[in-house]
């Protein structure tokens, strides 16, 4: 009576008792699963297990409710297997060699943790770069696959995972969320805010590794990316879709550069990525002020793994960068993806720097094992920052136009471009603008050393105008350098030689530049034509660099025609002529009111 009782009173509750026999004993979020899924099936307000603990089901578990039994245990498994296989022997040496579910393919345990790497034993059929979970909710990534074991780094959570720590399998890849809504924001390697603003409303789900785009994807590099630095738009342009690197030792003005070059693209429908590794919090908090105070932040997004930051985190740095890139390229204005009705997005993405990046991934190469090379880097560092750079391309029609441009940042030390990173980085890039600390010393900022930069991409990246009065201007310049090595030794000179020490020293002068200044394109052509025609040529050092101020500003108010027509196309005869009718009229003024002023004083 009482059993009929507690049946009838268990239907009209709708409440569900079932056995469990557990291979091992389950945890509670495995019961709570169990729970769930009973509950769908039965259409119950609640559900009562009895847990029992039976070793002989190998892994896995029984369920059973009512009459129905729900057989998912390795014991069931292992019988299906050997249907039809009547050898005893075959048998025995199956049983032998099945494993139970801690060393299954889709969960293991963690044997070893040190430094954001652990290795884990099972999952035998994980996947490089494969996302996995722990059970303390922690998240990683395989990084290395090996016969008896996996190699996985940690995103967080390090200092709970240790070992006999559970782990399974995601079945997904590692990503990053992706949509407009990241402009103007500061995010983790992960796509986590850390401006505190908020949380981000993301769109897609980019995965970090991606295989570049082939040949027939690609097209070659023929628009301009303008840095509004007057010393590289001349001599070391930049194209969309280019690599080009940046070199030199610590605090030359490589980050500068990079800033400059972000804040430049202002109203130039491109969208910057910078993506800092390895640097101090307060570093990246600055760039962040600068670009807010220049009004380049809305449509800029920074991706920060800051020296506090696990080595992990600054490994995926920036093939989180590239990712996010990649969705604004690969789709138009309206999400979709990018084609020839559909153009695709411009980006310009910055690494921060690399060398950091590489020094990151040392440490979770040695943690895992693997034999060093040289400098101790692991063999395939040369393939990762080759995967990572050849992402930046400029698009064929078919796909969309769209480009990502790439300037990676690599640190030397004592000026050495021969060591095993840099030359690494400068064999897979379109050039390198190499900063050099004795330049940045003297005030020669920025300091480009004009002998060891080069664009490979060259006049491609350039307008018709700025072709021309820059054409020579490298080959003056490095001819002025050497012959003032050779003036040190002697005081004689010819009337040549003066004049070209003379014309040399102001067109060095003529390309320093504050930051935070970019110059126009139009702006960067009036000027160096100025120089070639010899107007500064009679001015003092002092000088130049005000008369290149008043100069811009003198054509800005009243000749934006003229600066229109150099943007435009080549420099013409009735061009050339107005240029020089124009400049001729400033330089009349200039001197006058310099004149004036300085007779004055010394009438005072």
């Amino acid at each position: 009576m009482a059993t009929e009782f507690s049946r009838e009173f268990f239907a009209d509750n709708r409440i569900v008792k079932a056995e469990l026999r557990s291979a091992r004993k389950p945890r509670e979020e495995e019961l709570n699963r169990v729970r769930a899924e009973v509950r769908k099936l039965y259409d119950a307000t609640e559900v009562i297990l009895n847990v029992t603990v039976d070793e002989s089901l190998l892994s896995g578990y029984v369920l059973q409710v009512g009459d129905r039994v729900f057989d998912n245990s390795g014991r069931h498994q292992l019988d299906k297997m050997m249907e039809g296989k009547p050898s005893l022997a075959t048998l025995k040496t199956r049983i032998e060699d099945y494993k139970p579910a801690e060393t299954s393919a889709e969960g293991g345990v963690v044997i070893s943790s040190a430094d954001g790497i652990v290795h884990v034993e099972g999952m035998n059929r994980a996947v490089y770069g494969e996302i996995v979970t722990f059970d303390n909710g922690a998240k990683g990534m395989v990084e290395s696959v090996d016969p008896e074991q996996l190699g996985i780094m940690l995103f967080d959570g390090a200092e709970t995972v240790g070992v006999g720590t559970m782990v399974t399998r995601s079945g997904k890849r590692a990503g990053i969320p992706v949509g407009d809504a990241f402009l103007g924001r500061v995010i983790s390697p992960l796509g986590e805010p850390i401006d505190g603003k908020g949380p981000i409303e993301a769109v897609g789900y980019n995965p970090i590794e991606k295989q570049a785009p082939g040949i027939l994807e690609r097209q070659s590099v023929d628009t301009p990316l303008h840095t509004g630095i007057l010393a590289i738009d001349s001599m070391f342009p930049i194209g969309r879709g280019q690599r080009e690197l940046i070199i030199g030792d610590r605090q030359t003005g490589k980050t500068t550069i990079a800033s400059d070059t972000i804040i430049n693209q202002k109203g130039k429908d491109v969208i910057c990525i910078y993506v800092a590794i390895g640097q101090k919090a307060s570093t990246v908090a600055n760039i962040r002020e600068t670009l807010a105070q220049h009004g380049a932040l809305d449509y800029t997004i920074i991706v920060s793994a800051t020296a506090a930051d696990s080595a992990p985190m600054q490994y995926i740095a920036p093939m989180a960068g590239a990712a996010i890139g990649e969705f604004f390229m690969y789709n138009g204005e309206d999400g979709k993806p990018a084609s020839e009705t559909n153009p695709g997005g411009h980006v310009l993405v910055i690494y921060d720097d690399l060398s950091k990046q590489a020094v990151a991934y040392r440490q979770m190469s040695l943690t895992l094992h693997r034999p060093p090379g040289r400098e101790a880097y692991p063999g395939d560092i040369f393939y990762l920052h080759s995967r990572l750079l050849e992402r930046a391309v400029k698009m064929s029609k078919e796909n969309g136009y769209g480009s990502m441009t790439a300037l990676p940042i690599i640190e030397t030390q004592d000026g050495d471009v021969s060591a095993y990173i840099p030359t690494n980085v400068i064999s897979i890039t379109d050039g390198q603008i190499y900063l050099q600390s004795e330049l940045f010393f003297q005030g020669q900022r920025p300091a480009v050393d004009v002998g060891i930069s080069v664009s490979r991409v060259g006049g491609d990246a350039q307008t018709k105008a700025m072709k021309q009065v820059a054409g020579n201007l490298r080959l003056d310049l490095a001819s002025y350098q050497e012959l003032a090595g050779f003036t040190q030794f002697g005081s004689d000179l010819d009337e040549a030689t003066q004049k070209q020490l003379t014309h040399g020293a102001r067109m060095t002068e003529l390309l320093k530049q504050p930051r935070y200044k970019p110059f126009e394109v139009g702006e960067q052509i009036a000027v160096l034509f100025a120089g070639n025609e010899g107007f500064l040529d009679d001015l003092e050092i002092a000088d130049v660099l005000p008369f290149r101020a008043e100069l811009i500003e003198y054509l800005d108010n009243g000749f934006g025609s003229l600066l229109d027509k150099v943007r435009a196309k080549k420099i013409d005869d009735d061009t050339k002529a107005e240029l020089l009718r124009v400049i001729g009229d400033f330089k009349q003024q200039f001197m006058a009111k310099h004149h004036a002023d300085t007779t004055g004083s010394e009438e005072n």
